[in-house]
């Protein structure tokens, strides 16, 4: 297969808004052309699309894709093949995230969680590695310090983040030398976007971050940056980008 672009090429899912969206724009500032996947964000995604190709002709597409129908990660997988015949990075970052309490939890909402947080990127990255390795490109998996220190109320969810964290070390062995595996483990980065975490909640966790602070979309664009551009020795590992939250 003859590789028909001279710039790297990176897909990062779930990046309409958010972490995903700052990410994007920030590889694209560094001359990456970008792929963005959206399930239900289709104008940030549009948007965002819209605005980039503006700085830079024919250097984004925005690609919709339901992370928890298996049927679409081959289907997202060809298209993102065929649209530049290259991939250098595969960003897993789209998260299914809300609270399931134990007695009540439903197989759909296991199932949803799983699918997003571990399944999907598993298939994606499986579907994906013929171009990742021509390119000799790597995997950067989004997890949670919650992975380690499970939340009470969302234990399929922490249980979907460990199985991504276990993915990532598992890959990085099989995948080497052609295709380095890493993760990125974000701790409180932006509070939610629903402003329903009451300030008691917001101040606890920054009484309990050593750095007194939560982190800014821009910590986790540059953390994921260096693994894919100034860390070519580093494979398996998981930074914890969090302000020392998980110290406690």
């Amino acid at each position: 297969m003859t590789i028909d672009s001279s710039r790297k090429v990176a897909l990062i899912t779930g990046s309409a808004r958010r972490i995903g969206a700052h990410t994007a724009d920030y590889f694209h500032q560094r001359d990456y052309d970008i792929v963005l996947h959206y399930r239900s964000s289709g104008d940030g995604a549009k948007n965002l699309r819209d605005r980039l190709n503006a700085v830079r002709p024919h250097s984004c597409i925005a690609l919709h894709a339901d992370l928890s129908d298996p049927a679409a990660w081959e289907q997202l997988a060809e298209q993102v093949r065929s649209w530049k015949h290259r991939l250098d990075l595969l960003v897993n970052n789209a998260s299914s995230y809300y609270a399931t309490e134990f007695g009540n939890t439903t197989l759909s909402q296991w199932n949803d969680l799983f699918a997003s947080n571990a399944m999907a990127p598993f298939f994606l990255t499986q579907y994906l590695l013929p171009l990742l390795k021509q390119s000799r490109g790597c995997v950067v998996n989004i997890v949670d310090i919650n992975a380690d220190k499970p939340l009470p109320d969302f234990t399929p969810y922490c249980m979907a983040k460990a199985a991504l964290k276990a993915m990532t070390l598992s890959l990085a062995r099989a995948l080497a030398p052609e295709v380095r595996v890493n993760g990125v483990s974000p701790g409180t980065i932006l509070w939610p976007a629903d402003g329903n975490m009451p300030d008691s909640v917001q101040q606890a966790i920054l009484t309990n971050t050593p750095m007194q602070t939560i982190g800014s979309p821009d910590d986790i664009a540059k953390a994921i940056y260096f693994l894919a551009e100034q860390a070519p020795f580093v494979t398996g590992q998981i930074i914890a980008v969090d302000g020392g939250y998980s110290l406690r």
